[in-house]
């Protein structure tokens, strides 16, 4: 499994990014053919005050691809929101494809 992490606007720190790789590997539990998995964590609004955390998640698996897209007000909150998401629509396509 490849996990290509991307940030827009801003430099991640190593404990961020290590918290998503972490976080990443516990797809392969839910399904073992994922290719590869590109995670992109935005700065939105950055024109207002306020700026929104957003975390993209994209997994490739053979024929299939997902995306999940989720903000907050902190990362770990937006990353941990959508690796959920992530984790029930893989989990869904699996036992679809078992069946």
């Amino acid at each position: 499994m490849n996990v290509n992490i991307q940030t827009v606007h801003f430099v991640a720190d190593s404990k961020l990014t290590d918290y998503v790789a972490k976080k990443i590997e516990k797809l392969q539990t839910f399904h073992d053919k994922i290719i590869k998995v590109d995670v992109f964590l935005k700065l939105d609004n950055v024109v207002h005050t306020i700026k929104d955390k957003v975390a993209e998640i994209n997994v490739h698996i053979p024929k299939h691809n997902f995306f999940v897209k989720a903000s907050s007000k902190s990362f770990e909150e937006s990353f941990d929101s959508a690796i959920e998401s992530m984790a029930n629509q893989v989990k869904k396509y699996k036992e679809k494809v078992v069946e």
